[in-house]
């Protein structure tokens, strides 16, 4: 009974109940819908990834590193990948979050989490004081400037692309709710994915009223307020934080 794209079990009522549209890659997806589904339960969940992640073969320097940086889900399965194909990594990981530390432990590395973001990743790197150098395995797209702040305070980072995200469109069942009447939720969890969220519900004409929960004030500011009915930021960026957000904008006195 697991959630595929597409997918809207759990909907009683049909034109004003709320809806529920992640966005994110289909893996983080699944795993964000099973705790949507304990917090607001009966509320329909619908999946339509944004972006797929396509995996890079990159050359890996010949340096002995002193450990890898993770600051993505995607980015533990590109070390995967990489060490599976024979390439020697360090065996301890920086990870950005407490499920990046987790996916970096099932792959075998000696993970250590910054339970945060970007910014809690970089104090947790530039606080431990490494000696030698750092390999950041990361996206096409990366944000977070981990590679030139580490380097400012004088932590040698070696950055590699491994991984891409490529758009993809919003599927014909997220797009028939987007055109409907009832409120639809959006969880946005990246600056990136805030802005392909906005060109697609701008290329199909989006009518229904958009409540978004962003991950942090950064994601918020991307987004055009007036495109948008509700706006919830998360308080910290983790998921449990996230669903709290969500809630709130099922308020009847929800935030704006």
């Amino acid at each position: 009974e697991g959630l595929t794209a597409g997918n809207t079990k759990g909907m009683a009522k049909q034109s004003r109940d709320v809806t529920i549209l992640l966005t994110r890659p289909l893996a983080q997806s699944l795993r964000f819908a099973r705790e949507v589904e304990r917090a607001l339960p009966g509320v329909p969940i619908i999946l339509s990834p944004l972006m797929v992640p396509e995996y890079l073969t990159p050359p890996i320097p010949l340096q002995n590193f002193t450990a890898v940086i993770l600051a993505s889900s995607a980015a533990v399965e590109a070390a995967r990948r990489i060490s599976a194909a024979g390439s020697k990594l360090p065996s301890r990981a920086y990870c950005v979050g407490s499920r990046t530390a987790t996916a970096a432990k099932i792959a075998g590395f000696d993970a250590v989490s910054a339970n945060g973001d970007a910014a809690a990743l970089l104090a947790l790197i530039i606080a431990d004081k490494p000696t030698g150098q750092l390999l950041f395995l990361r996206g096409y797209d990366s944000t977070g400037g981990i590679e030139e702040n580490l380097i400012s305070a004088e932590i040698e980072t070696v950055s590699i692309i491994c991984y891409r995200q490529l758009p993809q469109s919003l599927n014909l069942i997220a797009t028939a709710h987007l055109h409907g009447i009832a409120p639809v939720i959006l969880p946005v969890f990246s600056p990136r994915s805030a802005l392909l969220l906005q060109a697609e519900t701008a290329r199909i004409s989006a009518r229904s009223p958009l409540w978004i929960a962003a991950l942090s004030p950064a994601i918020a500011a991307v987004m055009d307020r007036k495109t948008i009915a509700r706006l919830a930021t998360a308080d910290h960026p983790n998921s449990a934080d996230m669903i709290l957000a969500m809630q709130s904008l099922t308020a009847p006195d929800g935030p704006p």
